[in-house]
């Protein structure tokens, strides 16, 4: 029996890789379900989320070029819905950046061009010992 690209069918899990899982499937054909294919969010460490000896239900995505079956769990599950992103705020009027510009140029930036105390010898007004 010939597994097609679309088919759900159920595999033990025979072997785990860093970059993925080894199914076996019920004809005795073997697939891999990529590190990419087990979860919509990030997945760091296959083990976390498979373990072998597992039975599990995949679809068929299709064949590579050497005629292995690539498998998905992900494609099973609902995708999660994402919060909407925050608008991105409009950009500052000319004049306001003019300002802003003129007066951090006149008041030395950011902390940076502060004036020293009298007696020019830094903190605590000491000199060296």
């Amino acid at each position: 029996m010939q597994i097609e690209a679309g088919a759900i069918v159920e595999g033990r899990v025979t072997r785990i890789m860093d970059f993925g899982a080894f199914v076996e499937l019920p004809n005795g054909e073997s697939g891999l379900v990529h590190i990419s294919q087990i979860a919509h969010e990030f997945v760091k460490n296959v083990r976390d989320h498979l373990s072998e000896g597992e039975v599990i239900q995949v679809m068929v995505l299709g064949r590579d070029d050497k005629g292995r079956l690539d498998l998905s769990i992900k494609e099973l599950t609902p995708a999660p819905v994402e919060p909407p992103r925050p608008k991105r705020l409009p950009r500052q009027a000319p004049e306001f950046e003019n300002k802003l510009k003129s007066f951090l140029r006149g008041s030395g930036g950011f902390g940076g061009g502060g004036s020293k105390k009298p007696g020019g010898k830094g903190k605590g007004g000491r000199g060296r010992r």
